[in-house]
């Protein structure tokens, strides 16, 4: 390996496969109308499957301190490939407790397990510009919803059962309004449309199988030589916390919840993107797609962007208007009802919710050191698994009792406003200190 760039690319690219996870929404109203379940039902598998990404970090940090990145990686894509295929050869059969332990318990765990590795690997190669690093290879985790859902937008067969799907809804929504019975099985999908949605699932499986499997194969820490040079410390001896020493300090605590309340708000969104722009503007589902689609940008331009800047303004100062930004933006997005500005809406709360994952692998890396940045930053990705429950059932709960989305937009503006205290809070642990290198000494080391 014979420079950094191309271990941060090859990150960035396994993270592209593993973020094809945040396109779920394009299951939703398929998956509704092909077996009459709920909101809250298809919400249910998304929520597991980033509750269990979060355990699944945990579990892969740990382990890739201990054999390195390459076997957890490739583990990680194992499961995350075989966890797509499972549910699409399963559900039509088994229903929506398969779905939720294929796509959701083992495809969410190995997609964890992968995105840890990159995220510590790389961060171990950019001391000098960690904000850079850790957000240029989460920027392909933001990529890979936009990509995976150009390709399967694409597939005629999904297409096809996608806008059945869409005439369901909307007769559903009607029924609902009219306050009329809804007969849910003369309005379902074929059998054909369903099956190519089935078969979106095997076909995905195969193809992160073959591509992750490449990615992981540039993966390694860096040589020896560099990891003296570059490896941070918190005291003069070189000293870098371990997760137990990590789990004793407050401040782990305090960045723990500014990612959980940062996440909370972002996916709250992102797990009912289509369904709540349609509410709030009265969008077709096609438009209200597309429109998304657009600007899911967003979500990884902010990793790049905030990650980049906080090695300018500071984690916290990154971390204070990432808070801001998104509480003015819920605040003013209930009246809100035309698309253009509910887009803009959007790319502000995608841009910084994709800003706090670019922004904390480097917030770790600064108060606790890298030697074991697998297994503290995996902690801390618990709190993703949290909020990945907490935010997706918020809203598929009021969209479900109340038939809008739009009640828990002033609690999030709150949880945002309180928010932005945390970052100001924290300090660095008194001990900490960094061994400075420069990037040209750090450009130059190889194995």
């Amino acid at each position: 390996m014979k420079n950094r760039w191309l271990v941060g690319i090859a990150g960035a690219f396994l993270m592209t496969i593993l973020g094809a996870i945040y396109s779920w929404s394009l299951f939703t109203e398929p998956l509704i109308a092909s077996f009459g379940w709920s909101n809250l039902t298809t919400t249910w598998t998304f929520a597991l499957s980033i509750f269990f990404l979060g355990l699944g970090a945990l579990t892969g940090g740990r382990w890739q301190d201990r054999v390195g990145p390459r076997k957890v990686a490739l583990a990680g894509v194992v499961m995350w490939g075989m966890g797509n295929m499972l549910a699409g050869i399963g559900t039509p059969y088994l229903g929506a407790w398969w779905l939720y332990a294929s796509y959701g318990v083992i495809g969410g765990f190995g997609a964890g397990m992968g995105y840890v590795t990159p995220v510590a690997v790389v961060t171990k190669w950019f001391p000098d510009r960690r904000g850079l690093g850790g957000g240029m290879v989460v920027m392909g985790f933001g990529l890979g919803a936009v990509i995976y859902n150009l390709i399967v937008k694409s597939i005629p067969s999904f297409a096809a059962a996608a806008a059945a799907a869409a005439d369901y809804a909307s007769a559903r929504a009607q029924a609902l309004a009219s306050h009329v019975d809804f007969d849910a099985a003369r309005h379902a999908l074929p059998l054909p449309h369903m099956q190519a949605v089935m078969d979106v699932f095997v076909m995905s499986g195969i193809a992160f199988l073959l591509l992750g499997c490449l990615c992981t194969y540039f993966l390694n820490d860096p040589p020896p030589a560099l990891s003296t040079l570059a490896a941070p410390a918190t005291s003069s001896s070189g000293h870098s916390y371990s997760t137990q020493e990590v789990l004793r300090t407050p401040q782990f605590y305090v960045l723990w919840l500014m990612l959980f309340l940062n996440v909370t708000a972002g996916i709250l969104v992102i797990s009912n993107a289509v369904p709540i722009m349609q509410e709030m503007t009265g969008a077709v589902p096609k438009v209200a797609a597309a429109v998304f689609g657009g600007i899911a940008l967003c979500n990884a331009a902010g990793r790049l962007f905030w990650g980049a800047v906080s090695d300018r303004i500071g984690r916290k100062d990154a971390y204070v208007l990432i808070f801001l930004m998104q509480a003015i933006v819920f605040f003013a997005m209930g009246g809100m009802h035309t698309l253009l500005p509910v887009a803009l809406a959007y790319a502000v709360i995608l841009f910084c919710y994709g800003g706090g994952f670019g922004v904390m692998p480097s917030f770790s890396a600064d108060y606790f050191g890298t030697r074991h940045m697998g297994a503290n930053y995996g902690a801390l990705l618990t709190a993703w698994g949290g909020a990945g429950l907490v935010g997706p059932l918020l809203a598929a709960h009021a969209k479900d009792a109340t038939g809008s989305f739009s009640g828990v937009l002033p609690v999030v503006t709150g949880m945002l406003l309180m928010a932005t205290i945390l970052p100001l809070t924290i300090r660095k642990p008194a001990s900490s200190k960094l061994v400075a290198v420069t990037p040209h000494v750090l450009d130059q080391a190889h194995n």
